[in-house]
């Protein structure tokens, strides 16, 4: 295990269409499979953490959220990338659904996700850690765990970074889409 890569899913890897939830509406963004492909043949496990509060706000069924999880594991699997973790946070604390709605320790920023995912595989604490998304929770998740963070474009990226610095908050890197954090990560990046 070279090191761990935490990733978002909507406006990370798939383009980011509100609560999606009709599958035929999954798109990759470009080059996402492939730069994922790079870096799993390069040693790296590849976790996919996300927020899913379209449940708890009633924005979609469980069922139709499960057809959407099963469509993107199998739109990249299809391409090549096989995921060591898929786990995603249905709660929000303003949700309209009850069994839903609650604080909780796996909605991003908070780090339950990715600490069950780093338990579950038994990574050591020597193991580099990388984060990728394109919101200011995925940032703050990764620092919280202390990862290497990277901030993409894409997806919310561009207006997340003018939130984030306003609040003082700064990813490590900023950069353009997935591809060019996997070149990154696989150029041996890191905030030093």
């Amino acid at each position: 295990m070279k090191g761990v890569v935490f990733l978002d899913r909507d406006g990370t890897l798939i383009v980011e269409s509100g609560y999606l939830s009709d599958p035929a509406l999954l798109c990759e963004i470009g080059g996402a499979s492939e730069s994922l492909v790079r870096l799993s043949l390069a040693g790296y496990v590849l976790a996919v953490v996300s927020n899913q509060a379209g449940l708890a706000r009633g924005k979609f069924r469980e069922e139709q959220m499960d057809a959407v999880h099963d469509a993107f594991v199998a739109h990249f699997r299809a391409r090549g990338v096989s995921f060591d973790a898929v786990e995603y946070c249905p709660h929000h604390p303003e949700g309209v659904v009850e069994r839903y709605r609650r604080a909780c320790e796996c909605r991003k920023p908070a780090p339950g996700m990715a600490l069950a995912v780093l338990q579950r595989i038994g990574a050591p604490a020597s193991c580099g850690i990388w984060v990728v998304g394109d919101k200011i929770s995925d940032i703050l998740m990764g620092k919280r765990i202390g990862a290497v963070t990277i901030l993409v474009a894409t997806g919310y990226g561009e207006s997340e970074r003018v939130a984030g610095e306003r609040m003082g908050v700064r990813p490590d890197m900023f950069l353009p889409s997935i591809r060019e954090a996997a070149d990154w990560i696989l150029s041996g990046g890191d905030s030093g």
